[in-house]
């Protein structure tokens, strides 16, 4: 596919995705945001799309999916952030307990996009090794290994900080 011919089948729904994802989010600027990232996901992706049948179907549908996504992550971060602010009745170790899940999560997702996904999945959604290596078409060992190199990368960046 072109840039006349993404610009023509795939930007042209940008007003349509953005509706749906201020829709989802509820908030205008990460609409927009969640817009532009899917834009860019579909350009690095273009040679791709003159396979699909349905594009509109497709990319609301993909938009929908990215929109749930960044509403977990959203809901995980604050989730972790609320669990150890409540489990302390300090408030000095609160407020440093709250800064190291903000900074936890800054660092989750500077992650490789593999990395980041297998951690979350494990760590925040909880899945199995087992369920994770079967969603991410890995075997068990690579995502041991993915996950045990973010959570190396992780720990070592929170110890340097």
């Amino acid at each position: 596919m072109n840039t006349k011919q993404f610009n023509n089948k795939i930007l042209k729904l940008a007003d349509k995705t953005y509706r749906l994802a201020k829709s989802i989010l509820q908030d205008e600027y990460t609409a927009q945001d969640a817009v532009q990232d899917l834009n860019l996901k579909l350009w690095e992706k273009r040679n791709e799309l003159d396979k699909i049948e349905n594009i509109t179907g497709f990319i609301l549908r993909s938009m929908r999916n990215l929109c749930l996504d960044k509403l977990r992550q959203k809901h995980a971060a604050n989730e972790l952030t609320n669990d150890l602010e409540y489990n302390e009745s300090d408030p000095h170790l609160q407020l440093e307990n709250k800064d190291m899940a903000t900074q936890a999560t800054v660092l989750i997702n500077q992650l490789p996009e593999l990395q980041r996904t297998i951690i979350r999945m494990r760590d925040v959604e909880e899945l199995e090794i087992s369920e994770i290596a079967e969603i991410t078409s890995l075997t068990e060992n690579a995502v041991r290994v993915n996950l045990s190199r973010a959570r190396q990368k992780i720990r070592e960046q929170l110890l340097t900080s």
